[in-house]
Order: C-alpha cells, then structure tokens, then sequence
C-alpha cells in the first residue's frame, strides 16, 4: 500500500515522456496573463484541449496519447506556469489561475469552445474551467482529478509536506531540464506545485453540481486517487460517466513512471475516449 501510494504521488508530480507523432505540429508562445505560454497544436477536426499533470510538460503527461488523438481531432497542448516552456510569474500558482490562463490561450487561438482533457492537477485545473467558464467546455474528461482532500489517502498529505526535489524520478527531472534548460527553475516548479498541494482547499459541492457538461471521469483501479472519490464526483456531476481502469495512477495514458509495466491500456482507453467525445 505505501509502495503504491508512494509511485502515485510521485506521477501526481509529473506525467510521461514520450517522442510526438511525426504529424505536422504547430508551435509557438502566446502571451497570456502576464506570461509566455507554449503551446503546440496537432492534426485537424473538432478541438481537443490536453490539460497536463504537475511537475510535466505536454509532452510527460501526454506523449504516447497525443498521436493517437490527433488522428480525429484538432489536439492543443500546452505548458502551465512554470512547466516546461512556460514562464513563470511572481505568483504561487494555483488552479484558478491555470484554468485562467488555459482560457486566455484559447481565446488567442480564436477557440470559442472545446472539449478537454485534464490529468491529474491538470484534471482539477479543468474542474475549474467547467466551473468558471462553462460557455467554453463541450465535453470534459476528468482523469485522476482531485477535488476534495479526502480524495487520496491521509499519507499523501504527509508526504507532500517534506516534498523534496531529490524525490523526483530521474525522468521527470531530465525531461523539464530537456526542454527548460533551467536548474533553477526546476526547483522552483517542485516547490511550487508542492506548496499547491499543501495548501489545496476542497471544491464545494455545489460548484461541482454545477457541472453540466458531459463528462467522463477515468481513474486507475490503484490510483492514487480513491474509487470512492470517483464515484462522489460521477454522483455531483449529473451528466457523468466513471470509467475504472485496471493500473495505478496514469498507466491507462501511458504515464512515465507506468512504462515498466508493458501496460497496454492506452490501446482500449482511447477508443473509449472517442466514443465518448464521438456521441
């Protein structure tokens, strides 16, 4: 159980780091609330917006996925503050603040209303746009989103109050160093998404009912985040689906700290995806 707890906590902190599709990709900064967002665009069709988790960048979180989804749909990805490519401001960060920022960027994109996906931090980061911004949200996909504290078990409270970079698996560290090039910033988004954590406050429920988008909530059967905390939310948001996929947290995407696995989930859980955002 620790050791399980333990390797979710760590993914909470990071996604996976895969090669891109060889499709054509559009990338570039856009300035969005007193920062240098990067973002990157793939394939054609309806809107798909990829909302990563905490301590990655868009590719960490979304590698292995992205060609996959760019084959039906017009996929954008970005950086949050402090990740990866992204600036950082003189702020904490919060998730009210990236949902801002992830709407601020649509809006430069000249993207009225999108479906999106968001994984872990990156999944209650879409809470907030659902809650804050409905006119913008067609469909949400919530994997291993958190949005009360007793969404995880009391351990990982605990351990994300003695975070320490040193913590950080190696892949996680190299992959914001591969594209950020900045010692120091890498302890300043640890620490950043760490005090996040620490100071994380519960969504209250009416907020959360008030969610009238369809949804799809994915968790992993051994996620750090609990099944009960699932099906709470597929209770509070009416028109819901839950979906509990066999692996820990982000194995059913194909999350860095989840290769060792040979898992192969991602195989049936992106069709399952499409179908959903397809009806």
């Amino acid at each position: 159980m620790k050791r399980t707890i333990f390797l979710a906590v760590l993914a909470l902190l990071t996604g996976s780091a895969f090669q891109h599709t060889s499709r054509s990709v559009e990338k570039g900064y856009s300035e969005v609330n007193g920062i240098k967002m990067y973002y990157e665009i793939y394939g054609q069709g309806e809107p798909l917006v990829l909302i990563h988790g905490g301590g990655s960048t868009l590719e960490t979180t979304f590698g292995r996925v992205i060609p996959m989804l760019a084959r039906r749909y017009k996929v954008i990805a970005m950086d949050l503050q402090a990740h990866g490519r992204t600036s950082d401001r003189n702020a904490p960060e919060s998730f009210t603040q990236d949902a801002e920022d992830v709407v601020t960027l649509l809006k430069n994109l000249h993207i009225a209303k999108a479906d999106l996906f968001g994984f872990s931090n990156g999944g209650t980061t879409t809470v907030q746009i659902a809650i804050h911004h409905p006119e913008m949200v067609d469909k949400l996909i919530l994997g291993s989103a958190l949005c009360k504290r007793d969404g995880v078990p009391a351990p990982f409270w605990d351990f994300m109050k003695h975070a320490q970079l040193a913590n950080m698996p190696r892949e996680l560290k190299e992959a914001y160093l591969k594209v950020s090039g900045n010692p120091a910033g890498l302890q300043i988004m640890h620490d950043k998404d760490a005090a996040r954590m620490v100071n994380f406050k519960d969504i209250p429920d009416e907020q959360i009912k008030s969610i009238k988008a369809p949804t799809l909530i994915i968790i992993g059967d051994r996620d750090v985040i609990t099944s009960e905390h699932a099906i709470e939310m597929h209770r509070f948001i009416t028109n819901s689906q839950l979906a509990i996929i066999p692996g820990v947290h982000g194995e059913y995407i194909g999350e860095i700290t989840t290769l060792g696995t040979g898992s192969k989930e991602a195989n049936f859980v992106i069709p399952m995806i499409e179908g959903f955002l397809d009806r």
